[in-house]
């Protein structure tokens, strides 16, 4: 690899990681980049040394051959902060559209949501997780995939009892049946 396409790569990797917002295995990274394992490791090595610079607010974290973009420990007061105001502040509209799609579609991964919404959904999901309106589980199928649903909480927040008492939600769910049929590459 040349050093042009070595830089590339590195974007591309930054990027990826950016995007998908949770952990990725070196072998799914390798897979997304076209690249080999070893290519990986050496990218992630070169990254990890560049996020090191004291005007980078991110790190890598790697645990059990998976990878994450986060925030650096010594920035958490800010994050603290960051989180405090989402909590008195009203769910965003942005946060209501998410929270309405997992309601009445979820489960669903967070690849569909971005979907579905059109733009990354990464800091929404995990202001609603915070908040107890929603929980991830991991797939039985895949374990790097997690599915997203409301919670207990969010039904009692609403004061329902029960999924299916929110308004036209089997109308939306054949519809969304129809539209994973139609679209079922997509889900995964």
């Amino acid at each position: 690899m040349t050093e042009k396409e070595k830089i590339l790569k590195q974007g591309e990797l930054e990027a990826l990681l950016f995007l998908m917002g949770e952990p990725l295995s070196l072998k799914r990274i390798a897979s997304f980049l076209e690249v080999s394992f070893n290519e990986v490791k050496d990218l992630l090595k070169d990254f990890s040394e560049a996020l090191k610079s004291e005007s980078r607010g991110l790190n890598l974290l790697v645990a059990n051959d998976k990878v994450q973009l986060v925030t650096k420990p010594i920035f958490s007061s800010l994050i603290k902060k960051i989180i405090q105001e989402d909590f008195r502040q009203n769910l965003t509209p942005a946060a209501l559209e998410t929270l309405t799609i997992i309601a009445y579609l979820g489960p669903l991964p967070r690849s569909l949501i971005d979907y579905l919404r059109g733009v990354n959904s990464s800091y929404i999901l995990r202001n609603l997780l915070i908040r107890g309106l929603i929980e991830k589980t991991a797939s039985a199928k895949r374990s790097n995939i997690y599915y997203y649903q409301i919670t207990l909480e969010f039904l009692k927040h609403l004061g329902l009892t029960q999924i299916k008492d929110l308004p036209a939600y089997e109308k939306y769910r054949e519809l969304f049946q129809k539209f994973e049929i139609e679209n079922s590459e997509i889900k995964n």
